[in-house]
């Protein structure tokens, strides 16, 4: 059975997309129609900005969204998944090539996360570091001694086996890192990032995001997607809905999303997007599955 999987944040380079948006009418409009939307030219940015200008959130985001999408669309009768799933961002994505979301609709909303997100990390002085090496149980435990009032830090992505991304204040991170470095992780390594995203740093952002996504209209999807916050297959517009909500201030569920879909019969993963990063966390998770990206 096929899967098709969609990136989040980080997986951005500057070029992207612009061979889509060269070589294929129906990409190009795309891209047109998404500048439109935006009121500016994010495909400038995407082509030909800098590092830093496609770093920023409120613009990440939506060229992520993009890039993913316009590439799934373009696919035509190949874009043909018996399930999908995307890893953060990548579940607006998902959601969107799968028709649950509009076009239209799933760019406005990624838009409003970007700079919900933005916002709520500029309030709050925050941050996010990848462990390595180390059982999940351990990077559980290790959070729960270090979480306290206004010191937050949490599980935020479950990559894959022997990669747990932490999230929370900036102190809480260092003092958790430290820990789990006694406690033998090869690497505790900080990342790049604004703030302390899928961590209850982000209620303000789900807040905001909340009333955007309660008026959009969610149809059912052409098939499952399996969501972060549970890793479980979803169809009905509603329980994808409140999973949405969640999803800002809940753990990515990668692996588990992964593990189930195999369950369900998956075992050929095409990545859809910029970069190869689940390509990798797939392989890692399973050696009996083949990941790849479009031919």
């Amino acid at each position: 059975m096929k899967a098709f999987v969609f990136p989040g944040q980080g997986a951005q380079f500057v070029g992207m997309g612009k061979d889509l948006y060269d070589n294929n009418p129906k990409a190009k409009e795309l891209f047109e129609k998404a500048n439109e939307i935006l009121g500016y030219r994010i495909t400038d940015i995407m082509f030909e900005g800098t590092d830093e200008d496609l770093r920023q959130t409120k613009v990440t985001q939506p060229a992520v969204f993009l890039h993913s999408v316009i590439s799934a669309l373009c696919l035509g009768d190949e874009f043909n998944p018996d399930m999908v799933a995307g890893h953060s961002l990548g579940e607006f994505s998902a959601l969107t090539a799968a028709g649950a979301l509009s076009f239209e609709d799933g760019l406005k909303l990624v838009y409003a996360r970007a700079m919900a997100m933005q916002k709520a990390c500029e309030a709050a002085p925050s941050t996010m570091a990848a462990i390595i090496a180390l059982p999940d149980e351990k990077v559980e435990e290790v959070c729960a001694e270090v979480n306290r009032e206004g010191c937050v830090v949490v599980p935020a992505n479950y990559n894959c086996p022997g990669q747990l991304v932490i999230s929370g204040n900036i102190e809480a991170i260092d003092e958790a890192c430290a820990k789990l470095k006694e406690a033998g992780a090869k690497r505790a390594l900080p990342l790049k990032v604004g703030g302390a995203f899928h961590s209850p740093l982000m209620q303000p952002a789900k807040d905001e995001l909340q009333a955007a996504i309660e008026k959009t209209e969610i149809k059912q999807p052409s098939c499952p997607v399996y969501q972060n916050v549970d890793a479980k297959p979803h169809t009905d517009p509603a329980e994808i809905k409140q999973n949405l909500i969640a999803q800002l201030t809940s753990s990515v569920r990668w692996t588990q999303s992964v593990q189930n879909m195999i369950a369900d019969g998956a075992d050929d993963f095409t990545e859809c997007g910029p970069g190869k990063a689940l390509q990798g966390m797939i392989a890692k998770i399973s050696r009996e599955v083949t990941a790849h990206g479009i031919a």
